[in-house]
């Protein structure tokens, strides 16, 4: 091969790989968000589910502020149905901006997974977790429903921010008092 095509092969192969590596736009998140107010029981309304997610019924999120400032994080839901059994992850939350609103999820060492708090209503009653791959999304609120007028602007905003929207799956919620 000569010395041209060795360049030009060599400039491709690097071209192909920096196009492989960009990085996604970076999502916009919340400009702050108080963490005692956030901590709580969160109720998974939709979301792109991850594959633990599949097929979770009474979908909930529950964050607590440890006295590191690592977030303790229960996440659980009935698999299969409403009479399903019961599964709970712990992954811990880490804090990783000065609005709080950016957080490294670890589920497993030493791996965070982004977690970002991109809409989060003044009342802290709905909230929606990003990321800028936009590959997950979870619209959560304080109650197991959320008015539709609502969750279909939150779906507008998703799509706005280059979500696939069609992807976003209801998870069902019922609660016995």
């Amino acid at each position: 091969m000569t010395r041209s095509m060795t360049a030009l092969f060599a400039g491709l192969v690097l071209g192909i790989l920096m196009t492989g590596c960009s990085s996604p736009q970076k999502m916009p998140t919340v400009d702050h968000v108080d963490l005692d107010r956030y901590m709580g029981d969160w109720y998974v309304i939709a979301n792109i589910p991850t594959f633990l997610e599949r097929d979770a019924y009474n979908a909930l999120e529950q964050y607590a502020l440890n006295d590191d400032g690592t977030i303790a994080t229960t996440f659980s839901f009935n698999k299969g149905g409403f009479d399903g059994p019961r599964r709970e992850y712990n992954p811990t939350g880490f804090v990783q901006s000065e609005d709080n609103a950016e957080w490294g999820m670890r589920f497993l060492w030493p791996f965070k997974a982004e977690f970002l708090i991109i809409y989060l209503d003044e009342a802290y009653s709905q909230t929606v977790i990003g990321r800028s791959k936009r590959d997950y999304v979870w619209i959560m609120a304080r109650e197991p429903e959320m008015p539709e007028d609502d969750y279909q602007a939150i779906l507008a905003y998703l799509d706005e921010l280059g979500y696939d929207t069609d992807e976003i799956q209801r998870v069902p919620q019922r609660w016995d008092d």
